[in-house]
């Protein structure tokens, strides 16, 4: 049995790139669980109550449920558009899941976990939860989304989440739970650190789910993350019931906590069994800042996908980032994996083996001698494959790729080396179609295991080489290794190159942009500062926090996104340039006065840093 879940996504706005990387990740992984022949659900849906939707809903002029049943069709006809194969799309509106939760806080409650108090704390509407003074930045802020707190005072019901602070440790150690392994530590550390009991009910706003009757508490709604985390057993009742627990959780970085710290509590607490991984994934950004609507900085995947294509949007997404950290969305380096991969390596290898098989064998391709001519490069290829399934069972999707494009570099070397052409003139017939069927049997092997990530385009190569995709085809070609013969036909190119800009028009391009005027550069201040301090920033891969020291002892505090490029204790007492006169600006939650400037060579970011010694505040001109 396989139970895959996405995070049930909040309908506070449309969904978005980060919301299309998740979904795709977690339906490649269904296909993959169905290929291998295991009984899979897969889960998604939205997420919809709280104060942050009903106030959403104000400002469109909608009831709290008109604006979440708009909302999260807009999910739904996204996931049908991008032939997402979910099997349950669940809604917290739904009423078996009001149901369900009001009965399991009564357990809850009946079994003494939950109790009733008053609660006092700094409120984040964005991420529905308290934090204490010691935990917020800059006295008011949030420490997960950087936006301002509100100081809350109202009567609550409480989970004792302290009760199970030794439990949840427990969890870690003996099921090793979370992915990727890196981030346990941060969990222990936090739960280390003592956990606290948890505020689960509101009174200060009225969309949610109302207490139990029996409890006769009418002003009280029950906490949004309690009533959400709950969606993932709620939609499993009747005959679904047998998929718990589930085998993996998708989640984002901004959410790991509430799924490996509290959601294990409330299942302990509640008598079920716990995941066995909770996998979190980092954000697609732009320029070192999560994407949000309020930056302006939100890409739409729909667009992406119809410009380029859905199978290479879903290709570029699972290549571009490891799993766990941050991907920086970029069209050109998209249309680079088209080009290089998809149509280079994959595409082409099939054309290839079409035309020679139609050239050398009357399109039938025989596998009688591979073994014979070509068991070295067969054994390497099957190597790669072994480690391309390792990889995705840890959602280490790029390696996982990787592995499969080095299978098929195999057989495009082989062809290369041999050349079949030249064995066809030396009358080494066999050996020629031999090497055209090691190909042909790589290719086949490695479109069974790409199809969780390319299911159109793999089923366009099995029907050209007459051979089906199935968990039947897995268990012969991928675990028994067995050898096929084929009968080809012709097949449209499967990604067509994506034409790039000639030379002559990009330096065009260039001549044409607007050159500016002495004057114009006499307003940039660029001054030389010291580094006083260099941290990196919480819940960000690619951001650091610099004090640097311009003239007269001023510090100022400006951010740069050059984390993954240099360790920041390296960087204090240097001496750099920044541009100072740039508007402040706010980055992550942190205020930025300023821009330290860098140049980019190659993949890496080089600081910008005066030759010898000068004066703090030196201008630059």
């Amino acid at each position: 049995m396989r139970y895959i879940t996405t995070p049930i996504y909040y309908v506070n706005d449309k969904p978005h790139l980060g919301h299309a990387y998740t979904t795709i990740l977690a339906d490649t992984m269904a296909r993959f669980y169905r290929l291998q022949g295991y009984e899979t659900k897969f889960l998604t849906g939205t997420d919809e109550h709280g104060q942050k939707i009903e106030q959403a809903a104000k400002n469109h002029n909608n009831s709290a449920k008109e604006y979440a049943d708009k909302i999260s069709l807009e999910f739904k006809k996204l996931w049908d558009e991008f032939e997402i194969t979910y099997d349950i799309y669940a809604r917290t509106t739904d009423q078996k899941h009001i149901d369900f939760v009001q009965n399991i806080f009564l357990k809850m409650y009946e079994k003494g976990d939950i109790y009733k108090d008053e609660y006092e704390g700094h409120y984040c509407i964005s991420c529905e939860s308290f934090f204490t003074p010691t935990q917020l930045i800059n006295h008011l802020c949030c420490p997960d989304c950087g936006k301002e707190t509100s100081l809350l005072k109202e009567e609550s019901y409480f989970f004792r989440l302290s009760k199970y602070q030794d439990k949840i440790l427990k969890w870690y150690e003996e099921s090793d739970p979370i992915l990727p392994k890196n981030k346990k530590n941060e969990l222990i550390n936090f739960v280390q650190n003592g956990l606290k009991d948890l505020s689960i009910t509101r009174t200060s706003f009225n969309w949610g789910i109302k207490l139990p009757k029996e409890l006769k508490d009418d002003k009280h709604i029950i906490y949004v993350w309690l009533d959400a985390l709950f969606i993932y057993v709620s939609s499993l009742q009747d005959e679904n019931s047998k998929f718990w627990p589930a085998h993996i959780h998708l989640v984002g970085k901004d959410i790991l906590r509430f799924h490996a710290i509290y959601w294990p509590a409330f299942l302990m607490s509640a008598n079920l069994p716990l995941p066995k991984f909770v996998a979190a994934h980092g954000w697609w950004i732009q320029d070192g800042e999560k994407m949000s609507k309020s930056k302006g900085n939100i890409i739409d995947p729909r667009k992406i996908a119809h410009t380029y294509g859905l199978e290479a949007f879903r290709y570029f997404l699972l290549k571009e980032v490891s799993f766990g950290n941050d991907g920086d969305f970029n069209e050109q380096s998209l249309i680079n994996h088209i080009n290089a991969e998809l149509s280079n390596e994959f595409g082409n290898l099939l054309g290839r083996i079409i035309g020679m098989s139609a050239k050398y064998s009357q399109n039938y391709i025989d596998h009688k001698d591979v073994l014979i001519y070509f068991s070295e490069e067969y054994q390497q290829a099957k190597k790669h494959l072994k480690e391309a399934i390792n990889f995705l069972e840890v959602l280490q999707t790029n390696h996982y790729l990787e592995e499969l494009f080095k299978a098929l570099n195999v057989a495009n070397l082989s062809i290369s080396k041999y050349e079949p052409w030249n064995l066809i003139k030396n009358n080494e017939n066999k050996k020629a179609n031999a090497l055209i069927s090691l190909c042909a049997n790589i290719l086949a092997q490695v479109s069974i295991l790409l199809n969780p990530v390319l299911p159109n385009s793999t089923k366009k190569v099995a029907k050209a080489l007459n051979f089906e995709i199935s968990s039947k085809t897995y268990q012969k070609l991928i675990l028994n290794n067995e050898l096929l013969d084929f009968k080809a036909s012709p097949c449209e190119a499967l990604f067509p190159k994506i034409e790039q800009k000639s030379q002559k028009e990009n330096e065009i391009k260039q001549e044409n942009k607007a050159k500016i005027k002495i004057e114009d550069f006499s307003k940039i201040e660029i001054k030389i500062g010291l580094v006083k301090d260099c941290q990196a920033i919480p819940g960000s891969d690619k951001l650091l926090r610099f004090e640097l020291e311009l003239e007269d002892n001023e510090i100022r505090q400006v951010i740069s996104g050059i984390a993954k490029h240099y360790n920041p204790k390296d960087l204090i007492g240097k001496q750099i340039c920044v541009l100072s006169n740039l508007k402040k600006a706010k980055i992550f939650g942190y205020e930025s006065d300023g821009m330290i400037l860098s140049a980019k060579s190659g993949d890496k970011l080089v600081l910008i840093t005066p030759e010898q010694l000068v004066e703090n505040g030196s201008l630059i001109g």
